[in-house]
C-alpha cells in the first residue's frame, strides 16, 4: 500500500498569514524562531533561526464534535511552498516517536487505532492501520504535547 503524508491546504495557511482568526477567533501570535523545535506544517520544514513565525489554535477537522481536538501549532509568518504530497517521512518529524492514530469517515477516533510509534516505524503503521475497513484517515500527533504535525491518507 502507498500513503501520502499531508501538509495543511495552502488558502487556509494564507488566510492565517495575512492575520486571519485561527480556530478559537484569535489572531495568530507572531515570533521569531531560535532555530529549534519550530515546525511549519505547511511546508512540513522547520522554521529557521531569525525567521517570524506564527502560533495559533489549529482544529484540523471540518466540524466541531467532541473528538475534534484544537491545539496550537507553528507556520511560517511569510507565504511558504506546501510541501508535496509523499510517501516519505516529512522533515518535521524529526523526534525520536510521535501519536499516530486513525480516524473513520465520521472524523472521530477509531478506538485501538492510537500509539505512541517509533519514528521509523510511523509509515509502516499507517499502511497497517489502512488496512482496516474502519480507518479514513491517520493523524500524526506530537507524543509529548500531543500537538498536530500532519495527515496520512491513502494514495
Amino acid at each position: 500500500m502507498t500513503i501520502q503524508f499531508k501538509a495543511l491546504p495552502t488558502e487556509g495557511v494564507r488566510a492565517l498569514q495575512r492575520g486571519g482568526p485561527d480556530a478559537y477567533g484569535l489572531i495568530p501570535e507572531r515570533k521569531i524562531s531560535d532555530g529549534d523545535g519550530v515546525p511549519c506544517r505547511h511546508c512540513l520544514k522547520n522554521v529557521a533561526a531569525g525567521e517570524a513565525y506564527l502560533v495559533l489554535a489549529y482544529r484540523p477537522f471540518p466540524q466541531l464534535q467532541p473528538y475534534a481536538e484544537t491545539g496550537p501549532i507553528f507556520l511560517h509568518a511569510e507565504p511558504c511552498e506546501r510541501a508535496a504530497e509523499a510517501e516519505a517521512l516529512p522533515e518535521i518529524l524529526e523526534g525520536s516517536d510521535y501519536i499516530v492514530r486513525g480516524y473513520g469517515s465520521d472524523d472521530r477516533i477509531v478506538y485501538g487505532s492510537g500509539g505512541v510509534i517509533p519514528t521509523g516505524a510511523i509509515a509502516a503503521r499507517a499502511e497497517s492501520l489502512f488496512e482496516r475497513d474502519d480507518i479514513a484517515y491517520v493523524h500524526v500527533r506530537s507524543a509529548r504535547n500531543n500537538c498536530y504535525q500532519c495527515r496520512i491518507e491513502r494514495a
